[in-house]
């Protein structure tokens, strides 16, 4: 006899016919004669599904059975109904589920919006209106757009599928390295009008948020520029003022001096504007666009004293800081400063060594610039050339895998023989794995872990090829400053973007969290420990690695393996680590897990040595930032 019920969300309750003779009762309405189902009729089904030799039946089961009965009976109108009547009450459930985010939200009264993102306030119209839009994103990703072993996975912290608020919205992609050279030098469109090429360093500083502005709101993750695009209009602004200077008939040194001081003025002024712009700006996410800049003197060699130049004030400006509305200087959220370490900086005798003194200042106040090192890139980022490289990180500080672009897709971009293209490059999104699901899964069996672990990674791959899927059918005029106007590329109107997500122009990512937990519930002891618990940990990495490898051999679109910065899913995944295996000790017992390979914030470790220890596991993670912790 059935006694209990499993409910769709997992709780059992007390068996109560009554609830099978109320939805036959509902579906009676909507048939007629001798269709309908006789109070007798409606008793007897309840009875018998009652006294089924089952202890505990799911809600699914039952309504399948109720649906069987109807059928035996020649109801087959009611049956139908009644099935209609079941799936009214699904989208019910969904939809009620939809629209009580969307009043909690307008209310101000649920704790997850809130605290959503550090960089939105909830309570802002701007941000709300996105909210907004992407609680409507997520119940039609959820129930449209996903297969529903990847939903009920990412329910239940097996994988967490990103950005499903974004979903919905098939033009957009993740973050990216704007070609802000091309679209500068070459001119750009935007919102119709035509901006040709500037002439000196303040307009180009202004143009370059306008295009910032302008990506920032056609996609939702982060954006990079590089501010060796911007050093040639320093020249352009220098060459004008030594000009003037001579048509007034100044001697020539006197002439390069003073424009020497009014470019220096220049730059001072057109850097905050560009600070000040960015920061003040809103794109259509409800935030001030997500920027990060690099400060990287190796890819220049001509306009390199320019570059210094524009660097120093960048920094300069940073160590001042911006006032709050109370008047008071304070560290400002963005841009992300990103300088490179290089042979030109970090000896004493080197020319621009005073840069990185400057920017040690600076950290030391400002906790930015995050640090890039040439040497260690250079090793690890190898180009289709067999050429090391190094480049600014995306806005979302990670890397794009070193680039092996078949031909020219993008058109107008130019390439350098010898050297990757970057800037123009983008990311589709991201699916992140739950590493210590994987292992309590297995029981410290390790064959049962290898097999898990092919498992989950393919159902990953189900979730990163429905987003590939979805952004293939897209075509330039989705948004033309991306694809038309040079931010990625210069496609035609209405061409597909489709061969842009090939042959490396673009990445997708495997993510991964949790090194530290698996490897400690299968090996007893940390990743950073020589010898079976560091050989493991290494393996989980390369295993990660050859997965990407063989889907990008496949299909020709590149994977590729992403530290993720899961921010408030490592709270999500902690929770559905303790709800299915209950408190683990060393594992399940906090209410976070470690991102990606780091050290866990609870040993006792200086920077330098963790620093050290984790280099090995970084080569293993393409799209991992160099930078120290951002997680911690």
């Amino acid at each position: 006899m059935v006694s209990s019920v499993i409910k769709r969300n997992g709780k059992i309750v007390d068996f109560d016919k009554s609830r099978i003779e109320e939805a036959i009762f509902k579906a009676n309405k909507d048939v007629q004669g001798r269709q309908k189902a006789s109070i007798q009729l409606t008793k007897e089904i309840a009875k018998n599904i009652q006294d089924y030799d089952k202890a505990k039946l799911t809600v699914e089961e039952i309504q399948d059975m109720v649906e069987k009965k109807l059928m035996e009976a020649d109801k087959y109108d009611l049956a139908k109904a009644y099935i209609v009547y079941r799936e009214k009450r699904a989208m019910v459930r969904q939809s009620n589920t939809t629209d009580l985010s969307i009043k909690e939200l307008i209310d101000g009264t649920n704790d997850y919006w809130n605290t959503e993102n550090s960089n939105k306030n909830a309570r802002v119209v701007t941000t709300q209106r996105d909210y907004l839009a992407g609680i409507t994103s997520t119940d039609i990703t959820r129930r449209f757009l996903l297969p529903e072993d990847v939903v009920k996975a990412h329910d239940e912290g097996i994988i967490h599928f990103h950005d499903a608020d974004y979903f919905a919205q098939k033009t957009l992609n993740n973050c990216c390295l704007i070609n802000l050279n091309d679209m500068l030098q070459n001119g750009t469109v935007i919102n119709g009008v035509m901006i040709e090429k500037p002439h000196r360093f303040i307009t180009a500083a202004t143009i370059a948020t306008q295009i910032i502005l302008g990506v920032s709101s056609s996609q939702y993750g982060g954006c990079t520029i590089t501010l060796s695009h911007l050093a040639p209009f320093v020249r352009d602004s220098y060459n004008k003022f030594l000009k003037k200077y001579i048509d007034w008939g100044f001697e020539e040194d006197k002439a390069k001096e003073c424009a020497l001081k009014d470019t220096k003025k220049e730059v001072a002024d057109g850097v905050q504007t560009f600070n000040y712009q960015v920061n003040s700006m809103t794109n259509t996410n409800g935030q001030a666009p997500f920027l990060s800049v690099c400060m990287y003197l190796g890819e220049t060699d001509e306009y390199k004293d320019e570059l210094a130049m524009i660097i120093e004030e960048f920094l300069n400006q940073r160590i001042l800081g911006f006032k709050n509305e109370q008047g008071v200087y304070i560290t400002p959220a963005f841009p992300k400063l990103l300088y490179v370490l290089e042979e030109d900086n970090i000896h004493p005798d080197s020319k621009y060594y005073y840069l990185t003194e400057l920017a040690a200042k600076c950290t030391a106040k400002r906790m930015v610039p995050d640090y890039i090192s040439e040497k260690i890139m250079k090793q690890n980022k190898i180009n289709q050339y067999g050429n090391g490289d190094c480049y600014g990180c995306m806005g979302c500080r990670s890397f794009l895998t070193p680039d092996r672009i078949k031909g020219n897709p993008a058109k107008a971009l130019d390439y350098v023989e010898g050297k990757g293209k970057y800037y123009g490059r983008f990311n589709i999104g991201v699916v992140t794995i739950n590493l210590p699901d994987i292992a309590l899964s297995s029981g410290k069996d390790m064959n049962e872990f290898w097999k898990i672990f092919d498992e989950r990674l393919e159902l990953c791959h189900k979730a990163l090829q429905a987003r590939y899927q979805r952004m293939s059918i897209i075509t330039s005029d989705a948004a033309p400053l991306l694809w038309q106007n040079g931010a990625f590329a210069r496609l035609d109107k209405g061409e597909n973007i489709k061969p842009l997500l090939h042959g490396g122009y673009c990445t997708i990512s495997l993510g991964y969290a949790g090194l530290y937990e698996c490897v400690k519930y299968m090996t007893g002891e940390s990743h950073t420990q020589e010898g079976e618990p560091k050989e493991f940990g290494l393996a989980v990495m390369q295993h990660l690695n050859d997965a990407c490898a063989k889907w990008k051999a496949e299909e020709d679109i590149d994977y590729s393996v992403y530290g993720t910065p899961i921010e408030s899913t490592t709270y999500k995944f902690a929770k559905c680590l303790k709800n299915r295996f209950g408190e683990v000790e060393g594992i399940t017992d906090r209410d976070y897990i470690t991102n990606s390979y780091h050290v866990p914030v609870f040993e006792e470790i200086d920077a330098f040595n963790k620093l050290k220890l984790e280099s090995e596991f970084q080569r293993l993670s393409p799209r991992r930032s160099d930078k120290l912790c951002r997680d911690t």
